[in-house]
């Protein structure tokens, strides 16, 4: 079926902001669609007359949300997905009006677009929600109090914690991104991608520190005292040897010994 979807451009009739009038002629259709039964062979031409219909609904709630930085023409298409999942699902036995059935199901696949395609870094559904509760209950508080509310203004509100209202806040820092090649400040050449750490060599060095500890635990004190002479010491083997009181051929043998346990318990935990 192919549904025709006339651009908002030359459509300014249907989308002004004025609500839509009743729809007498597409209730009817809606009537008679229901009546039909599924696999009738007029029911596809029907049904799609009734999304026609009722298109200037969906364009005319597209329309109020033009502005927000989405194109209108990928609104209505939106809306329009919407009205098709309305026509399909209403019901008329429920005896609820298919306009009070439809607007919400409309605007739900509305700010569903918004939530899906247009933040700069995706972030939990759960996160883009609270964003935009608490962006209304910022603006219902500026009214009533007079001022910007604080974080505690805005929690005691909507009856969330001061971290979820934090954690709301942060996440919708995500909405909007900014290039690395933004400038930090007007009187500084740097950019934000200067800013940028690079690779730490020494953090590579600390997870092997904390790898060697239960490793060395392994070794017999005088296995570990060889180790740590050398090692942190910085001695020679002749020189550990003449603190340990043995040969230099010897060290070298409880060194090489101690260092395969080393590698081994190192493998092992890896």
């Amino acid at each position: 079926m192919t549904v025709t979807l006339v651009s908002p451009t030359t459509t300014a009739a249907a989308t002004t902001a004025s609500e839509p009038k009743r729809n007498n002629g597409g209730v009817e259709l809606l009537a008679a669609l229901a009546a039909l039964p599924a696999g009738h062979p007029s029911r596809p031409a029907l049904r799609e007359r009734t999304i026609n219909a009722f298109a200037p609904l969906a364009r005319y709630l597209a329309n109020r949300y033009h502005g927000r930085g989405e194109p209108l023409d990928d609104l209505v298409q939106t809306a329009m997905i919407g009205l098709i999942k309305a026509v399909d699902r209403y019901d008329p036995s429920r005896g609820v009006e298919f306009v009070g059935y439809a607007i919400p199901t409309i605007i739900g696949e509305v700010k569903r677009h918004f939530r899906d395609r247009t933040w700069d870094v995706r972030v939990p559904r759960r996160l883009q929600e609270l964003r935009q509760v608490i962006a209304e209950a910022n603006a219902v508080l500026y009214h009533q109090l007079g001022r910007s509310p604080t974080v505690a203004d805005i929690a005691t509100h909507l009856d969330l914690t001061e971290e979820q209202v934090l954690e709301g806040l942060e996440g919708a820092r995500a909405y909007n991104s900014v290039s690395l090649s933004a400038p930090v400040s007007s009187d500084s050449g740097a950019e934000l991608g200067d800013m940028l750490g690079g690779p730490d060599p020494q953090f590579a060095l600390a997870e092997l520190r904390i790898a060697l500890e239960p490793a060395l635990a392994t070794l017999d004190p005088r296995e570990q005292k060889i180790v740590m002479l050398r090692f942190y010491g910085n001695l020679t083997q002749s020189q550990i040897a003449e603190q340990i009181g043995v040969s230099q051929m010897h060290i070298s043998r409880l060194l090489s010994r101690a260092m395969a346990k080393l590698r081994g318990h190192l493998t092992d935990a890896n």
